[in-house]
């Protein structure tokens, strides 16, 4: 009866592993990080433990000798209960009956432990709820498993907190191979100058907060993106992205290009509405290798807040835009994508000629929308893993003009006698005299990114009009209103020879054609470039990479103009 009467006397060890239970369930759905389901079963047991010193510390019944009085009594007891009446002074199994006061006090003593045992249970499942915020108690907070490349996730009751980012820097040296100027070109051939920049490459540096949670059945996600240079910023055009002011007392300019909310879920698929980055050429922009170092410098001398990359050289700039879109579900590895987004105007990128006259014509009226859609497909052969996409733009430009040089005259008094005084102006005049001309701009891609063990492949491929090139409608409209054709391409190669090294090599051309009844020799051509870098993991957050690119320019004319650049630095992705 040893272990029987163990079993009476501390029925808390029997009890002590109902509660860890709990906790194995909640640990095991991710409700607690192992420090947590250490911490709360610590506290339990600390309760199971004190409760079973106290029992022991009770005073135990200890059996006396029966008189006949006290037999009488228990006879009189089992008779009423309607038990056999065994012969005093027999104790146990085959002795005779148990003292019915002992069996009584050991019962009140497993009693107790027992209701001790469950108010322990219960004070520590009530502190698990005050610490999860369940029952009103304050929110609890925790950290999902760190995966490299994918920030670090927070979970704060129901709602995801990502926080991810990079940062880069790069000592750029820029050699200019001679030339002429080429209206709209992005070599800096022609400068005659080296230069030497510590810069951002293609990307800036960037800080992105994502907010996630479901609700009612919908998956809701808001984003927001921020995306510092380290050099000087310079009020323009392109506002971040204008060309930067290496001048003391600067300060960097600050790129908050993402702000957006998603709303759906697997089944119905997700719209999406703020400034995010365009559909069409997102593809290419993402899949681009120079993404992470510099490519093309586009200025080196005054860097802004990112180099060009393969931008002009290879695909038109996707942008970052106002938008509200629609993403399918993905079905059998196709998905597609349909968006209105906010219209851009047409934009004179390669200035006016030697007579202040506008190469392109311009725009600032939109009676509708820009509409780009798209179409992914997603596929593995073997060990070949795929994705083909396809997509198009369309945006009505209306009320074009362009700048004309004019000759102002007034009337001045000179010593006492009126003299005409003639100047030239730069006016903005309409396209077509007399006509509010407008033009429907279209374009198409498509590409491929291929994927079979260490080697990677992309092609790429555009073709626009009134598209223009390097950025969405930059010279797309001839100053006569017509619009431009163009077109471009970029094949990359990368190779991992192991999983730290690899090489990557790309060549990229970007050409603009003259529309019907224009003649301007000094207007670009045709941009391309050919890059060639090497890059090394350090870490799961560090890379170091070294590129070579030649980058060149050439007009419709006889002009041309190239340049090459190094680039050696590093970045860091969390």
């Amino acid at each position: 009866m040893a272990s029987g009467s163990a079993s009476l006397a501390f029925p808390e060890d029997a009890r002590a592993d109902d509660y860890s239970e709990l906790l194995d369930i909640l640990k095991a759905k991710g409700s607690l990080t192992q420090g947590e389901y250490r911490g709360l079963l610590a506290h339990h047991m600390q309760h199971v433990h004190e409760a079973a010193a106290a029992s022991s510390r009770a005073p135990q019944y200890m059996p006396t000798r029966h008189t006949a009085a006290s037999t009488s009594t228990h006879t009189q007891m089992r008779t009423a209960l309607g038990q056999q009446v065994e012969p005093p002074g027999q104790i146990g199994i085959g002795g005779g009956g148990m003292d019915p006061d002992y069996v009584l006090a050991q019962a009140q003593q497993a009693a107790a432990s027992a209701q001790a045992s469950a108010a322990s249970a219960e004070s520590t499942w009530l502190a698990a709820q005050h610490s999860m915020g369940l029952g009103g108690g304050l929110s609890f907070v925790r950290m999902e498993k760190y995966e490299a490349g994918k920030g670090l996730t927070f979970k704060a009751g129901p709602i995801d907190i990502n926080l991810s980012g990079f940062i880069n820097g790069f000592y750029t040296y820029n050699s200019p191979a001679g030339g002429m100027p080429v209206a709209g070109g992005v070599s800096t051939g022609s400068s005659g100058f080296d230069s030497s920049a510590l810069r951002n490459g293609l990307l800036p540096a960037g800080l992105i907060l994502k907010l996630k949670t479901t609700q009612n059945g919908i998956d809701l996600a808001a984003v927001m993106g921020m995306y510092p240079g380290i050099d000087n910023a310079k009020n323009g055009a392109f506002n971040a992205n204008t060309g930067g002011s290496p001048v003391g007392l600067g300060t960097a300019g600050i790129d908050f290009r993402q702000v957006y909310v998603t709303a759906g879920n697997k089944k119905w698929g997700t719209f999406k509405i703020g400034r995010d980055l365009g559909i069409f050429g997102g593809d290419a922009i993402l899949d681009d290798a120079t993404l992470l170092s510099v490519g093309s410098t586009g200025s080196n001398s005054a860097p802004g807040n990112t180099s060009l990359g393969r931008i002009g050289v290879g695909y038109v700039y996707a942008d970052w835009i106002p938008q509200i879109s629609y993403q399918s579900p993905t079905i059998k590895g196709f998905q597609g994508t349909i968006g209105i987004l906010q219209p851009l105007d047409e934009f004179d990128f390669s200035g006016d000629d030697a007579n202040g006259n506008a190469y392109s014509a311009s725009s600032t009226q939109h009676s509708s929308p820009m509409i780009q859609g798209k179409v992914t497909y997603d596929f593995k052969i073997g060990g070949l893993s795929a994705r083909i996409w396809a997509s198009f733009l369309t945006q009505h430009q209306q009320d074009l003009s362009r700048n004309e040089m004019t000759m102002a005259s007034s009337s001045v008094l000179i010593d006492g006698a009126p003299h005409t005084l003639s100047t030239l102006t730069s006016t903005a005049v309409p396209v077509v005299p007399g006509e509010k001309h407008g033009v429907t701009a279209e374009a198409g891609e498509i590409g491929t990114k291929l994927t079979y063990g260490p080697a990677q492949f992309v092609g790429y491929y555009y073709r626009g009009s009134g598209l223009g090139t390097t950025g969405l409608f930059f010279d797309g409209v001839a100053s006569n209103g017509r619009k431009r054709a163009s077109e471009g391409y970029y094949v990359q190669m990368m190779y991992n020879f192991t999983k730290k090294f690899k090489l990557v090599g790309s060549y990229g051309v970007s050409n603009l054609y003259q529309a019907p009844g224009e003649n301007d020799p000094d207007l670009v051509r045709r941009n391309e470039s050919e890059v060639g870098a090497a890059y090394y993991k350090m870490t799961d957050w560090l890379n170091l990479v070294a590129e070579y690119a030649h980058t060149s320019s050439a007009a419709h004319g006889p002009y041309k103009e190239s340049d090459n650049s190094a680039s050696g630095g590093m970045i860091l992705l969390f």
